[in-house]
């Protein structure tokens, strides 16, 4: 692992109203799996060469979440959902960038803007390549979703040693009653099981914010104790 850069940074809250975060940065040049599964184990998340995580003083809201593979058992309504998503086909490949990409991508947070009042930004080329091609190394994919053959989500992952790192999903919202984004869950813990890996790591569950509190619907899960050195033992619970 090569770091190159390590800082802090001080913002408003990206989860929570009226709050200030700090946050912990490493940019990493030639990260390994072995080195990834250790960052991702004491709650970081990674975009592109960029780990980071939460230390804000006082506050311990977010809370690394990830879920138990081996016992977790698939609902009624999970069954339905993935019968119902047969019209779809799907590739797993190294991350890529495309016109594609950026359309749906953009068409998403529009979306999200209107729904649930994310901020927008229009995203540019570069700017998506930092975040989700660049860095991938030998543990990131991306899963494309196709009806026929329109591209129609995409899931960004890294597939670690001892389960798989949810990086981020998004969607074209003409398909939002078809529930993508619980069908690629679905289908990480489906190809957990079958690799036999034991985590689905989910990055952060906040409680009290609508895009974060959902995760907690996905039992048994587990949530990471406070935020651990690199040089000291993490405990889940």
């Amino acid at each position: 692992m090569n770091l190159l850069k390590e800082f802090l940074l001080n913002d408003k809250c990206s989860y929570l109203d009226a709050k200030e975060q700090t946050m912990h940065y490493k940019i990493i040049q030639k990260c390994s799996t072995q080195a990834n599964q250790e960052l991702i184990e004491r709650g970081y998340r990674r975009f592109g060469k960029m780990f980071f995580r939460p230390i804000c003083e006082g506050c311990d809201e977010c809370k690394s979440i990830k879920i138990d593979v081996d016992n977790y058992t698939f609902s009624k309504s999970a069954r339905r959902i993935m019968k119902k998503a047969n019209i779809f086909h799907s590739y797993v490949q190294k991350p890529t960038l495309s016109q594609e990409h950026l359309e749906v991508f953009d068409k998403y947070h529009r979306h999200m803007q209107i729904k649930k009042g994310w901020d927008f930004n229009e995203t540019s080329a570069q700017h998506y390549y930092s975040s989700f091609v660049d860095g991938y190394e030998d543990f990131g994919y991306e899963i494309l979703y196709f009806h026929e053959e329109k591209l129609v989500a995409v899931d960004l992952i890294d597939i670690l040693d001892e389960g798989v790192s949810s990086i981020y999903f998004y969607y074209d919202p003409d398909y939002a009653s078809y529930s993508l984004g619980k069908l690629s869950l679905y289908n990480q813990i489906k190809y957990a099981k079958n690799a036999n890996k034991r985590w689905i790591y989910l990055g952060y569950y906040v409680k009290d914010c609508p895009s974060l509190s959902y995760k907690a619907e996905y039992k048994p899960y587990l949530t990471l104790e406070g935020r651990p050195r690199e040089d000291e033992a993490f405990k889940w619970f």
